[in-house]
């Protein structure tokens, strides 16, 4: 029988029990449903929040080169903070790893998917963290998915900044515990809430590091004090500090002073330490233990593929090795932030790499962007639900890998299209 016959003999019964009335239904239905999306997305380009993708068709670096440009641009808005997405030992790195390992593991890492490679990477991250053990995910959205489920249950709390990341609030719905908000970097709100759960088994202060968004840094000091008056442990997502932030980039706790007193951070591998994929828990053993248990995401997903773990974990024995590259990022970011805020512009968020140039206006924020690239520079505008509605920006990044002359274009170019748009005077 041919592959013809065989399919209209197996697919004849089914439709044979379909009656045209059920069948008129079920294309009715399935029209109503895409009636109803494309009105949604309608709404969403009326609103002018609409996200569209460019295309990039070189390698990530502080140029590139898209689709809809001639030539080479300067890229402004990647999370390569440390420039390593294309340096040259880190991609050698991965390639070794795919000689040598192969593309993927085909498993989860509990049946036939650890290899010495994550083995390895793993212990070299806590070492860089300073902290007892790692495990290693396929996301840092995993990481936050499949910590608090774990940790925490009905007898606990968690008290989490109203600003933290998208995956902190969905890992925190997760789990059983009475769930407790604070104000955004309110020490004061912090404290009553830290009172309130005194009745609780377990206290999980959690908080960004550094809110992505505005680029404003966590007052862990203050945090920190609070938790230990009141017998809390302290979480921190370190996803925009790991790699730069600190005297040796070990990230927000480090600039800080008190990498010994936050009990666990997570971070990425998908920002500054190589750029590809992944993220990782380190804390205490016992913690680390459990969450190879018990953590669902962990359980369930695909291995790291070796390639990336190659990167990453070249990525990382750069920074063990010096801490020049992070020492970098001090001077270039303060000179686009003080030339911005010279040329009138508002810049929300303080000495970070993340410098938001704040807006307010949704359509103009995606205008501006596309201006900029029409004068070589990528960045892109952010707008609700990214971000708060009035509150859209562009956000601009700084990497170790801009020039000077990279940051002064840049700058040059948001001055004439801020005029353009009447920004700026």
């Amino acid at each position: 029988m041919s592959l013809g016959k065989a399919s209209r003999s197996l697919v004849a019964p089914v439709l044979g029990v379909l009656r045209p009335s059920t069948l008129s239904r079920s294309f009715a239905a399935a029209a109503e449903a895409r009636a109803v999306l494309e009105n949604e997305l309608d709404s969403i380009r009326a609103a002018g929040t609409w996200k569209a993708e460019r295309i990039i068709t070189s390698k990530q670096g502080p140029q590139i080169t898209v689709d809809c440009s001639r030539g080479s641009i300067l890229n402004f808005c990647a999370n390569n903070y440390l420039g390593l997405s294309s340096h040259p030992e880190v991609v050698q790195a991965g390639i070794d790893a795919l000689k040598s390992y192969g593309a993927g593991l085909s498993s989860v890492r509990f049946i036939c998917g650890t290899q010495d490679l994550h083995k390895n990477l793993e212990q070299k991250l806590a070492e860089f963290h300073e902290r007892e053990d790692c495990i290693l995910y396929a996301s840092c959205f995993d990481a936050n998915a499949g910590l608090f489920e774990v940790l925490l249950g009905p007898d606990d709390a968690v008290l989490s900044d109203e600003l933290n990341h998208a995956s902190i609030i969905d890992g925190i719905r997760l789990c059983k515990a009475k769930r407790m908000r604070y104000k955004h970097m309110d020490l004061s709100d912090l404290e009553v809430q830290l009172k309130e759960a005194q009745s609780s088994r377990m206290r999980l202060v959690v908080t960004d590091g550094v809110f992505s968004m505005d680029g404003d840094v966590a007052p862990l000091r203050g945090i920190c004090d609070l938790a230990e008056q009141y017998g809390a442990m302290v979480f921190i997502d370190e996803c925009h500090a790991t790699g730069f932030l600190g005297a040796r980039g070990r990230g927000t706790d480090e600039l800080l002073g008190v990498m010994d007193r936050v009990d666990i951070v997570n971070s990425t591998l998908g920002k500054a330490l190589g750029g590809a994929a992944g993220g990782y828990t380190v804390g205490p053993k016992p913690l680390i233990d459990l969450l190879r248990q018990r953590s669902r995401p962990y359980l369930f997903s695909n291995s790291l593929p070796p390639p990336v773990v190659g990167c990453a974990t070249r990525a990382v024995e750069l920074l063990l090795d010096s801490n020049e590259i992070a020492q970098s990022m001090t001077a270039k970011t303060m000179r686009f932030r003080n030339s911005m805020t010279q040329a009138g512009f508002t810049i929300a968020g303080s000495a970070h790499p993340i410098c938001p140039v704040m807006l307010g206006d949704a359509r103009l924020a995606s205008l501006m962007s596309d201006d900029m690239l029409k004068h070589g520079i990528y960045v892109i505008g952010f707008s609700f639900p990214v971000v708060p509605k009035g509150k859209a920006r562009i956000r601009v990044q700084i990497s170790a890998a801009h020039t000077n002359d990279d940051i002064d274009r840049c700058v040059d170019a948001f001055i004439q299209t801020g005029q353009k748009h009447g920004v700026l005077s």
